[in-house]
């Protein structure tokens, strides 16, 4: 963070100090909400949550070298104390973004946007410092965390926004106001919360009004919904996608032989050729997304073909490919799950095994409200469409109208299976996996399939056969 004294935090988030002898000392590490990760000159937010109170851990982290705790009540350590330390963390962030001179970019959509945020900061930080939200972290808490970790020599600011109902983007983009949104999609994720898709809409366009007159929305051309967005902002609007429309767009889209995808970019500068180290077609669309941002931002197309080529997976779970000692490919997917990441995990699946037997362990999709069962259904007949060749539903209802899918798909009931829980699915993975199999772990975050991929994964390295 930008070193700020305790005095100037006071007045930024409409605090009272109390504790404190010097009020010039300065704040010269980071912000953090876990007393663990507390470093000398650091300020620690004190949330009261279900089971931890901040505020007990006051002195600990004083202890540690904490500047101050930013509080709901005095603590007897120095302290800024405020109404509501949430909202006040807010203030902070707004606080220091201003005085920033990076570009913030803000992004949201249904699916994708994780890996896209990974992809737009490793292009553009070929060109500057670029600081950007760490996993998920894109909520009311996590996205002010991730902008007060920028610093003077942050030049792009790269931010994920998450909602789950009208108005929390809104919100977001009160805190960190963008100069570049971007809008990926309109799906089914959250669907149960918000009541449709149209409301869905709703909720992500707030991100193109909140644009400045002088900034750039940046929209996939191939999403009606996201399309016709452009109507809600003064900006300049940029298409993406693989519409003849686009600005930025992809021709020539294939997979490799190991299922990563190729495509020949275009862009209002020129055209070059770009091969992804991500798996699976769906990135495409990511990374035509990573593409319009660096462009308007003015890189190269070559530069931009270069940085995509090169962009890994920066977090975890997300189409995390390993393969084994042994030929068996575990892909943990497992980090969350909708509809649309699911299909566009099974295509990347079947793309990735050709010749080679593939395995879909998949688990409930969360928060689809009335469409659940039909959307677990649609996906069980999907991995028969795709021939995947073994189906491993995992967990509840949910999971058994997955099988439910694939048995009224066709004859194809034989090759799958509902299991209780991640430990049945390991054990039933163990005895039947043989050399050369493809696994694809995926299910929302609240299932824990990852502990089906991490327990494949630990076995082989140990030497056990699974």
């Amino acid at each position: 963070m930008i070193a700020l004294s305790l005095a100037e935090i006071a007045s930024a988030v409409g605090g009272q100090t109390y504790d404190i002898p010097d009020p010039q000392v300065q704040v010269t590490g980071p912000v953090v909400i876990d007393s663990r990760k507390v470093e000398p000159g650091s300020l620690f937010a004190a949330f009261v949550g279900e089971r931890v109170d901040g505020h007990d851990y006051a002195r600990e982290v004083v202890d540690k070298g904490a500047a101050a705790v930013l509080a709901s009540r005095p603590v007897g350590v120095p302290a800024i104390v405020v109404d509501d330390v949430q909202a006040a963390l807010g203030a902070l962030a707004r606080h220091v973004v201003a005085r920033l001179g990076a570009t913030l970019v803000g992004l949201t959509g249904s699916a994708g946007k994780t890996s896209t945020k990974d992809l737009i900061a490793q292009v553009l930080r070929r060109k500057a410092d670029t600081v950007f939200t760490p996993g998920s972290f894109n909520n009311e808490i996590g996205l002010p965390l991730t902008a007060l970790t920028a610093t003077d020599e942050t030049r792009f600011l790269v931010l994920e926004m998450g909602a789950r109902g009208i108005g929390h983007i809104k919100y977001l983009t009160g805190l960190t106001p963008p100069k570049v949104g971007v809008v990926l999609n309109v799906g089914t994720a959250h669907i149960g919360e918000f009541g449709g898709r149209e409301q869905i809409a709703v909720a992500k366009g707030e991100l193109v009004e909140a644009l400045p007159a002088d900034g750039t929305a940046i929209l996939n051309a191939d999403d009606p919904l996201v399309r016709a967005m452009a109507s809600r902002t003064q900006a300049k609007v940029l298409f993406f996608g693989e519409a003849e429309s686009a600005d930025v767009r992809a021709e020539n889209v294939r997979l490799t032989e190991n299922g990563r995808p190729a495509f020949s970019l275009h862009t209002p500068t020129g055209c070059s050729e770009v091969t992804l180290r991500l798996y699976g077609e769906h990135h495409v669309s990511n990374a035509l997304a990573a593409a319009a941002v660096a462009h308007d931002l003015g890189m190269s197309v070559e530069e931009i073909a270069l940085a995509l080529s090169e962009a890994g997976n920066l977090s975890r779970w997300r189409m995390e490919v390993t393969e084994r000692p042994d030929g068996v490919t575990i892909v943990n997917d497992a980090y969350n799950a909708n509809p649309e990441s699911m299909r566009a995990a099974l295509r990347a699946l079947v793309a990735m095994g050709k010749g080679r037997r593939t395995w879909a362990v998949l688990g409930q999709m969360a928060e689809l409200g009335d469409e659940s069962l039909t959307e677990h259904d649609a996906v069980g007949r999907l991995a028969v469409r795709l021939n995947v060749s073994k189906l491993v539903a995992v967990g509840g209802r949910e999971a058994s109208w997955l099988q439910l899918g694939a048995y009224n798909e066709g004859s194809w009931g034989e090759e799958s299976v509902h299991v209780s829980d991640a430990q049945a699915a390991i054990d039933l993975l163990r005895s039947e996996l043989r050399p050369g199999d493809v696994v694809l772990v995926k299910a929302s975050r609240s299932v824990g399939l990852e502990s089906v991929a991490q327990a494949l994964l630990a076995n082989a390295q140990g030497g056990v056969d699974a």
